[in-house]
């Protein structure tokens, strides 16, 4: 990314806003901007490095409540929220940063929700495991701030290998689900 070509085009838009890109509170708001931006669109430069695993074997792992922060490409506004993800593993095993990675390589970019949790299911299952389902509850602020204004969370799932069969789907819903003890 370009960051004096970034700062140019805040100041720009601080400008039309109706705004005086000088005064004290807004001098510096261009490079912040640019700073920002660099950051919360790194998804796009991420390695989320998949190929480390471990020889292990289980029926299934749960990864739950993975925060992440992303932006609607529609309006440029946050979503948010916890991203769950299940897999059964193939005699390997992904450390849980590893998958909290994964999560962030596809959060930090525009994005949209629906395509956010089939990007990480589809870069999961491409690693060979039985199968995976990744669910994501998220808040939209371009829909808090504008428009319908209202407070909804949106969910939704996408569900690759094995738990596209109605019974392991179900089974595998309820364990991700569940609550753990606090």
């Amino acid at each position: 990314m370009d960051k004096e070509r970034v700062k140019k085009l805040v100041r720009e838009l601080i400008i039309e806003i109706g705004e005086d890109p000088t005064r004290e509170g807004l001098k510096d708001t261009p490079q912040r901007i640019a700073n920002m931006y660099e950051e919360i669109f790194g998804g796009y430069e991420s390695d989320s490095e998949l190929s480390v695993q471990f020889s292990e074997d289980s029926d299934v792992v749960v990864a739950r409540n993975i925060q992440f922060y992303s932006m609607c490409e529609h309006h440029m506004l946050p979503f948010f929220g916890k991203i769950h993800i299940a897999y059964s593993p193939n005699g390997r095993v992904f450390g849980i940063s590893k998958l909290v990675r994964l999560v962030e390589k596809y959060s930090k970019r525009l994005q949209i929700q629906e395509r956010l949790t089939k990007n990480i299911a589809d870069e999961l299952f491409a690693q060979g495991v039985k199968g995976v389902v990744v669910l994501a509850d998220a808040e939209h602020l371009c829909m808090k701030m504008r428009g319908v204004r209202n407070d909804a969370t949106l969910t939704s799932s996408a569900y690759r290998g094995i738990y596209e069969n109605k019974e392991e789907k179900e089974s595998i819903m309820t364990m991700i689900r569940r609550r753990t003890p606090e």
